[in-house]
C-alpha cells in the first residue's frame, strides 16, 4: 500500500474518498457468477435479506432474496449498492503504521501486533489496567460483539469498554428495561399490517428504514390511521392523517399531555392497568397539570391536533407505536421513551395480535450488539455487570475468578472526557468512527491527539483511524460468518461470501491473535464463528436476552429465530408479553413518571435558532462506506441546512446560499435548502460527513443522566448568510428547487 501524505486530512476534506462508481473491475453481467450467497444487508437494523453474487472471490452484484420474510426482496437505495464497497480501491489491503512527519506506511502483521501489545502493556503497567480503553461498534456480528466484551474484560482487563450503540439505542434500552424488564421491541413488524392506528415518533422511516415502510402501507391499505410526530414534514408525514410538528426537545410534554387527556376522558384499559401494571397513580399525578393549552405553548403543536391524536390513539382497538432516534437523542431521551410506553400501557394494547410497541434499531446489529458484550455496564444475555449473581455466572463461563472481572466502566463520550483528564492513555477501536459520530468533534479530535497509543481495526481508513499509530486491515461483513439480530429481535445468519483481499484478515482472527499475545490464549480457543456463538448461547442462558435454544441450523431452517428462546425445542418469541409476565421484579409492566424538563441548551438572543440533526436516505452513519459509493453520493453529495422560507426571509438567506451555522462549540458552512417542510424556528443538518462538513462540530456533549446518550437532536445556533451562492459541487442537483 502506498504511503499516505502527512496532510491527508486536508486532502480528503477537499476531495473526499475515492468513489467506486462505476466499479472499475468485477462482474459486469457477461459471465455467470461462481456462487450466490444468501445473507443480509450490512447497513440498518432491518437487516434485509439479500443474495450476493460472487465471481473470482469478489462480490460483483446482487439478486433479491424473495423468500426472506421481512423484506421479501425489497431493498433501499443503500441496500442495492452495498455490494460495491467489496472491490473498492480505498480498501485497506495490509496493516499500516503512522510515522511522524511522513504519514502511513505498510507494516507486517507481526510488527503491528508487537507494537500494539507493547503499547498496551506499557500503558497498563504504568497507569493501571483501566488507563487503556476500547471502543467497538454494532455493525459487528453477535459473535464479534460477544468476543470483544470478553476480550476487553479478560485480555485487556479493563472496565473501560463501550460502543457506538451509545449513540443509538441506549435510551430505548433503558426505557424498555424500566417498563418491561427487558430490552427489545415487543413485536415483529408484520403486526403492523392490521393495526387500526399507528404512531411513528421521531423516526424518518421512509428515508432511514425504507423497507419498513411497506408494512405501514399495508396497514394504510386496510384503513389504518397514521400519526407522525416530527419537527419536519418527513416523507411519511406527507400522507399521514395527522402530523404533529413537535418543537425539538419538547417530546415528553406532548406525551404527558396525551396521557392526561386519556385519563380525563377515560380512554383507558382499566383491567390491564389494574392487573398487569404498577406505578399508574404516581405517573398520572406527574402529568395532571399538563393541559392541551399548556402542551400547545410548550411544543408548538396546536391543541386541536394533540386532542385528535389522543382521541385516535385512545379509541382504537388495535394500535402500534414505533420510535427511533428522534425522541432518543436527547438529554432526556429515556423520559421520552417512557412517555411513549406510558401511552401504550394506559390503553393495554401490548402482548396481543396487531397491538405493539417497537424501538427501531438504527445500526445493523444494534439489537444483538447491545445484548452480549461491548456495553460498559453489561454482560452477555443482557446481564448487569454490577450484579453479583450475573458476574459469577459469566465468570464461570469464561473460566476466570469473579474478583478479576472488571466493573462498570465509562460510556463512549465519557471515555473522550477521561482522555482529556489524563485518566485514559491508550485506546483500541473497531468499527467505530467517533471523530464523525460523537458530538463536539473538535473536542474529540483533541482527545485522540492526546493518546499515548491508539490502534484501530477497520477495512477503510476512516477519519478517526488517521489519528491511529497502528491500523489493522480488518474485514467486511461478507468476509466472515456470523449472526446478527434484527430490530424485530429475529436472530439471522450472515454467510461468508468471499475471503478478505490482500493481506487483510478477519476481525475475529485479529482479536484472537491479540488475546494470544496478551497471554490468555487458553480463554480464546475457538475453531470458528459457530464455536463462539455456541459459547454465547451458554453465556446468555437464563438472561433476559436468552439465545440458548438458537442454533445456526435452526436459523437457516426457520429464516431466523426470535429471542428469547431458552430451549432447543422452544419456537422463539415473535411477540412479547402474550402471557402478561413481565421481566420486572414484581412481574408487572411499570408506568414511569416522565415529567417535562427543558433540553440541555435552549435558544436565547445570541443563539436564537433550534438546530436538529438526522439522516438522509443515501447515507449511513459516519459515511465511511456510503460516501465511497458514487451513486449514493450523487443522490446527496454533502450536507445541506434545511431552512423554512419564513426563517430564510428573516435572515436574508437565498436558496443555495452558503450559510455559516454557529453554536457555542464551533461553526460550519452549509448550502441553504429552503423548504416549507420544517418548523419555522428550526433548522436541520444531516450528520454523515467529516471535517468542516460535520454538523457534530456544532452539537453538544450534554448526556442523558441514565443512558448517557448525547443530545444530538437539539441545541441553540445562529445563522450568518455568506453572500455566496453554492455551485453544484456544494449542492445536490436532486435537492435543488426548480
Amino acid at each position: 500500500m502506498a504511503k499516505l501524505p502527512v496532510e491527508i486530512e486536508k486532502i480528503i476534506e477537499q476531495y473526499g474518498p475515492k468513489l467506486n462508481y462505476p466499479p472499475k473491475e468485477g462482474y459486469h453481467g457477461n459471465d455467470e457468477p461462481d456462487k450466490v450467497v444468501n445473507t443480509h444487508c450490512c447497513f440498518c437494523g432491518m437487516q434485509c435479506g439479500i443474495q450476493l453474487l460472487v465471481k473470482d472471490n469478489k462480490v460483483v452484484g446482487f439478486d433479491p432474496w424473495m423468500k426472506f420474510p421481512f423484506n421479501e426482496g425489497r431493498l433501499c437505495p443503500k441496500g442495492v449498492q452495498r455490494y460495491m464497497q467489496n472491490n473498492h480501491e480505498d480498501r485497506l489491503l495490509s496493516s499500516i503504521e503512522r510515522v511522524e512527519g511522513e504519514g502511513f506506511r505498510d507494516i507486517t502483521w507481526d510488527k503491528a501486533m508487537d507494537k500494539t501489545v507493547s503499547g498496551i502493556k506499557r500503558i497498563q503497567s504504568t497507569y493501571g489496567n483501566d488507563s487503556f480503553a476500547m471502543l467497538s461498534g454494532v455493525s459487528l456480528t453477535n459473535e464479534k460483539s460477544y468476543l470483544i466484551g470478553k476480550f476487553a474484560r479478560v485480555a485487556l482487563k479493563t472496565k473501560n469498554l463501550d460502543y457506538n450503540g451509545r449513540l443509538c439505542m441506549v435510551s430505548a434500552g433503558a426505557g424498555n428495561k424500566k417498563a418491561f424488564g427487558l430490552d427489545r421491541g415487543s413485536n415483529n413488524y408484520s403486526d403492523l399490517e392490521h393495526a387500526e392506528v399507528i404512531i411513528v415518533a421521531g423516526a424518518n422511516i421512509s428515508e432511514t428504514f425504507p423497507t419498513l415502510t411497506h408494512w405501514i402501507w399495508k396497514a394504510r391499505d386496510k384503513g389504518a390511521k397514521l400519526i407522525v410526530i416530527d419537527p419536519r414534514v418527513i416523507p411519511l408525514a406527507r400522507t399521514a392523517d395527522l402530523h404533529l410538528d413537535v418543537k425539538p426537545g419538547t417530546d415528553s410534554a406532548l406525551y404527558g399531555a396525551m396521557l392526561n387527556y386519556l385519563v380525563q376522558n377515560d380512554l383507558l384499559d382499566h383491567d390491564f392497568i389494574d392487573n398487569y401494571t404498577s406505578g399508574f397513580d404516581q405517573t398520572i399525578d406527574s402529568v395532571k397539570e399538563y393541559s392541551l393549552e399548556w402542551a400547545e405553548e410548550v411544543t408548538g403543536i396546536k391543541k386541536e391536533k394533540i386532542k385528535e391524536a389522543a382521541e385516535l390513539w385512545g379509541r382504537a382497538k388495535t394500535s402500534f407505536l414505533l420510535h427511533a432516534r428522534g425522541i432518543e437523542h436527547h438529554s432526556k431521551g429515556v423520559d421520552n421513551v417512557l412517555g411513549c410506553i406510558n401511552l401504550v400501557l394506559a390503553t393495554g394494547r401490548i402482548g396481543r395480535p396487531y397491538c405493539g410497541y417497537a424501538t427501531i434499531t438504527g445500526q445493523g446489529n444494534g439489537q444483538g450488539g447491545r445484548e452480549h458484550g461491548h456495553k460498559c455496564d453489561q454482560l452477555p444475555g443482557n446481564r448487569d455487570i454490577e450484579n453479583p449473581e450475573h458476574r459469577k455466572y459469566i465468570s464461570e463461563v469464561w473460566g476466570i475468578d469473579e474478583k478479576d472481572m472488571p466493573g462498570k466502566g465509562l460510556t463512549a463520550y465519557e471515555i473522550i472526557e477521561a482522555i482529556h483528564k489524563g485518566e485514559i492513555k491508550g485506546l483500541l477501536s473497531i468499527c467505530f468512527n467517533p471523530l464523525v459520530s460523537l458530538p463536539n468533534s473538535n473536542y474529540v479530535r483533541e482527545a485522540l491527539d492526546k493518546l499515548e497509543f491508539y490502534a484501530c481495526i477497520d477495512f477503510f481508513l476512516n477519519e478517526t483511524a488517521r489519528h491511529a499509530d497502528i491500523v489493522f486491515a480488518g474485514s467486511l461483513q461478507e468476509e466472515e460468518e456470523g449472526t446478527t439480530t434484527s430490530a424485530e429481535g429475529r436472530v439471522i445468519k450472515i454467510n461468508k461470501a468471499v475471503d478478505p483481499p490482500g493481506e487483510a484478515r478477519t476481525d475475529t482472527s485479529i482479536i484472537l491473535e491479540l488475546a494470544k499475545r496478551l497471554g490468555v490464549e487458553d480463554k480464546f480457543t475457538y475453531e470458528n464463528s459457530e464455536a463462539i456463538f455456541n459459547e454465547l448461547r451458554i453465556a446468555s442462558k437464563g438472561g433476559t436476552a436468552d439465545y440458548y435454544g438458537i442454533t445456526y441450523q435452526r436459523i437457516v431452517d426457520e429464516m431466523g429465530v426470535y429471542w428469547p428462546c431458552p430451549e432447543i425445542g422452544h419456537p422463539g418469541t415473535p411477540r412479547l408479553w402474550e402471557d402478561k409476565k413481565f421481566k420486572t421484579p414484581d412481574g408487572k409492566a411499570h408506568f414511569n413518571p416522565a415529567p417535562y424538563r427543558p433540553p440541555g441548551e435552549v435558544t436565547d438572543e445570541e443563539y436564537p435558532v433550534v438546530l436538529t440533526t438526522g439522516r438522509v436516505v443515501s447515507q449511513y452513519l459516519s459515511g465511511t462506506q456510503t460516501r465511497r459509493i458514487g451513486k449514493l453520493v450523487d443522490q446527496y453529495p454533502e450536507p445541506l441546512v434545511e431552512i423554512h422560507p419564513e426563517m430564510a426571509e428573516k435572515f436574508g438567506i437565498r436558496q443555495r446560499e452558503l450559510v455559516k451555522v454557529k453554536t457555542r462549540r464551533g461553526e460550519g458552512i452549509f448550502p441553504a435548502n429552503i423548504v416549507d417542510t420544517i418548523r419555522t424556528d428550526t433548522v436541520f443538518i444531516p450528520y454523515h460527513w467529516p471535517g468542516k462538513k460535520s454538523v457534530n462540530l456544532l452539537t453538544p456533549g450534554t448526556l442523558d443522566p441514565i443512558s448517557k446518550i448525547p443530545e444530538f437532536k437539539v441545541c441553540a445556533c445562529k445563522l450568518e448568510p455568506m453572500g455566496e451562492i453554492a455551485g453544484d459541487s456544494h449542492f445536490s442537483k436532486a435537492y435543488q428547487s426548480p
